[in-house]
């Protein structure tokens, strides 16, 4: 069976992470996604130490199933052959400054004298139009901007940042979002998509609560939730356990699991609302209890009891667990150097092929505008 976006041609004009991301996964999709690079390539072909041949692993991470052509906007001989790849094209996505995007080109507004129906996404740090607008804008600052940095880590910490680029690839999922909206919709239009905002909008229900109610966001030790008790991790005899507890015929079984049928008549503990208005007896007594066990004891003894409980694993862990190989989330990549892994796609289309190429070579494609004067 074909995948879905076969057909569809998607201009990449893009570096490092949000804007390639948006385009992988339409490109795992099906789409063919032609990378518009500079003569000296985006800056992510050289990012890692780490190469399998020609191939940069991080670039080849944002970048299989692509193709490259190189193209020097600022002349009028790439502003020409970015309207002749624009007039087959379905969409555009850049993550370019908002005044470089208008100079090259790369808005609805320039492209739709050549192709009314193309779809324009600009990925940017606050909106094609703010007062931050030209601001830098990366995934650091924007999570120390958004409050996800204040929320971060343990209260006696300093503010901490996550542990991998969750503004980047949240905001190249909506750039993908806001695209195919506008593909089903059949017209072609401007889609603006902030990285701020993406950010802001994942905070929904903290935000809810200050805006509401104003209850200050705040950090929570051991990861805790602020809402649900036990929620967090815990300290086991061996290390650390994840248990999250989100009602009461969930406590009542963790109770009695643990020893403590008590538990479940206690006042303090027997509702999900007692149980918050007593967090610390509550988080005193549940952490007595698992330091006596090691984490893979609590795991086999709470987990068949439908309970959410687990481990606190390493990526390397996960990469190789039973769990990454049943859903197929290593792909390897052959070429001519050797295999080529990285994390699969996400999107899974039962009875439909997976489509695994290796990430182009710098200007592997330019037939693409043979005929345009360079």
């Amino acid at each position: 069976m074909s995948l879905p976006l076969e057909g569809v041609r998607v201009l990449e004009v893009g570096h490092m992470l949000m804007g390639p991301y948006c385009g992988l996964l339409l490109a795992d999709l099906g789409a063919e996604v032609i990378k518009i690079e500079p003569a000296s390539g985006d800056i992510a072909r050289a990012i890692s130490p780490h190469w399998i041949g020609p191939h940069n692993a991080y670039f080849a991470s944002l970048n299989r199933n692509k193709k490259s052509v190189v193209l020097d906007l600022a002349t009028p001989s790439g502003q020409e052959a970015l309207a002749v790849l624009a007039r087959e094209a379905r969409a555009l996505v850049t993550n370019l400054r908002p005044s470089a995007i208008r100079k090259l080109g790369l808005t609805y507004e320039s492209l739709k004298r050549v192709n009314p129906k193309l779809v324009c996404v600009a990925l940017t740090g606050y909106g094609l139009d703010s007062p931050h607008a030209e601001h830098p804008a990366y995934d650091y600052v924007t999570q120390a901007l958004t409050g996800v940095m204040a929320l971060t880590g343990d209260p006696a910490s300093p503010p901490t940042k996550a542990g991998y680029s969750a503004v980047d690839n949240s905001a190249g999922i909506m750039g993908a979002v806001g695209l195919l909206a506008k593909l089903v919709q059949g017209e072609g239009g401007q889609v603006d998509i902030a990285m701020y905002d993406v950010m802001l909008s994942q905070l929904n229900y903290l935000a809810g609560a200050w805006l509401n109610a104003a209850e200050p966001a705040s950090r929570q030790p051991l990861s805790a939730h602020p809402y649900i008790v036990p929620a967090q991790i815990f300290r086991t005899r061996d290390g650390w356990l994840a248990l999250f507890i989100t009602h009461d015929d969930f406590w009542r079984r963790f109770a009695v699991e643990a020893g403590h049928a008590e538990w479940i008549g206690d006042a303090r503990f027997a509702t999900m609302a007692a149980r918050r208005e007593n967090r610390d007896a509550v988080l005193a007594a549940v952490s007595d209890v698992l330091a006596t066990g090691t984490s893979a004891a609590w795991v086999a003894r709470l987990a068949p009891l439908g309970i959410v409980v687990s481990g606190i694993e390493t990526l390397e862990q996960a990469l190789a667990s039973e769990q990454t190989r049943a859903r197929a989330m290593v792909a390897q990549v052959e070429t001519p150097a050797g295999p080529l892994r990285m994390v699969g796609n996400p999107i899974k289309l039962p009875g439909q092929r997976e489509r695994l190429e290796p990430p182009p070579q710098l200007g592997a494609d330019q037939a693409l505008v043979a005929g345009v004067p360079a």
